[in-house]
């Protein structure tokens, strides 16, 4: 049984414990929610897109997934951070897709711009059947979407799942990216097993702001990047993982490599 002394006043190590998880969440709080955000982020509880935020599930430099809790379960709530110089370092052709997509130029309105296309892509990829957090709701900087996971936690990445058959999951993935490329006619841009999560047996693909159409004169390399980091990935267990085939597919899709074929 703890001595009194310990249950009223805790020892130097949790008090430290405890201020520096303080200072943490402030940092958090700051780095995330502007004054601005902080707004939208009331908006959208009072339109009913969610009750609360319960913590952060990732954080990066371009914006974070937070956890909330709605009435039906859990739907994850992404920030993206206002004023972050790392959207300065865009793929180009990610900035000309923005540019096309709005009248507004400035970095906030990018940033918001890139929220919305985020909400469209999820939307468009989802009809097709592609297995990506379902979108519920966007407002400025904020979107708000399927929550991958349970309530011990959220889906692992592909990089940390334990993988007991790893030719099923290089099979998985493959099929979710063909449906990508020849179903909903995209290419992600971005796409390892990094942004991969692994729910259920099955992976789900994530960070598809920057999807590219396949008709698009960067999607045969971008396609064909995106491939390569997966059979890597899946070469380094023991599986053969063929790319070739899907990019010969893709390659016919392509305006300017029909003639030519595969390179």
């Amino acid at each position: 049984m703890p001595r009194v002394e310990e249950m009223l006043y805790p020892r130097r190590r949790e008090r430290f414990e405890d201020r520096r998880k303080e200072q943490g969440d402030r940092k958090l709080l700051d780095d995330f929610f502007d004054h601005s955000t902080l707004l939208t982020v009331s908006g959208l509880i009072n339109s009913g897109a969610f009750q609360q935020l319960d913590f952060p599930v990732a954080t990066g430099k371009e914006g974070g997934v937070f956890r909330a809790s709605t009435e039906e379960g859990y739907r994850a709530v992404k920030v993206y951070r206002i004023g972050n110089s790392s959207y300065r370092r865009l793929p180009a052709y990610a900035l000309d897709e923005l540019r096309r997509e709005t009248s507004i130029h400035n970095f906030t309105g990018l940033i918001v711009a890139w929220t919305r296309r985020e909400h469209t892509l999820l939307g468009r990829l989802t009809e097709a059947g592609v297995r990506v957090p379902r979108p519920f709701a966007h407002r400025r900087n904020v979107l708000v979407m399927e929550y991958i996971g349970d309530a011990d936690g959220p889906a692992p990445r592909l990089t940390e799942a334990p993988l007991p058959d790893p030719a099923a999951a290089w099979s998985a993935v493959l099929a979710q990216i063909r449906t990508l490329t020849l179903g909903a006619g995209l290419v992600h841009g971005d796409l390892s097993p990094y942004n991969t999560l692994w729910f259920k047996e099955s992976p789900v693909l994530i960070d598809v702001a920057q999807a590219v159409s396949i008709e698009h004169p960067a999607a045969y390399p971008l396609l064909e990047r995106d491939l390569r980091n997966f059979a890597a990935f899946f070469h380094r267990r023991g599986v053969e993982a063929p790319v070739d085939g899907l990019l010969r597919e893709a390659a016919a899709r392509i305006p300017d490599r029909s003639s030519g074929g595969t390179p």
